[in-house]
């Protein structure tokens, strides 16, 4: 799993799958799934991220795997 935050635009992605997204569902205004071409969900795109998500910290707890930061 990733988590891109773009300032420019003020999206926030979190890529959940290496697999590309083939289709896309506004579930929310300004906030889309993305899934695979079997119906699986790869990502979660949200729009004027800053007014909908506490960017300011971000806890993981319990993953089962590596944390890396990256700038």
């Amino acid at each position: 799993m990733k988590m891109k935050y773009y300032k420019d635009t003020d999206s926030l992605y979190i890529d959940l799958s290496e697999n590309p997204s083939v289709e896309s569902k506004e579930v929310s205004e300004g906030v889309l799934l993305d899934y695979d071409v079997n119906g699986n969900l790869v990502g979660i795109d949200i729009d004027n991220a800053a007014s909908k998500v506490a960017m300011d910290k971000l806890v993981v707890s319990s993953m089962p795997g590596s944390v890396e930061t990256a700038a």
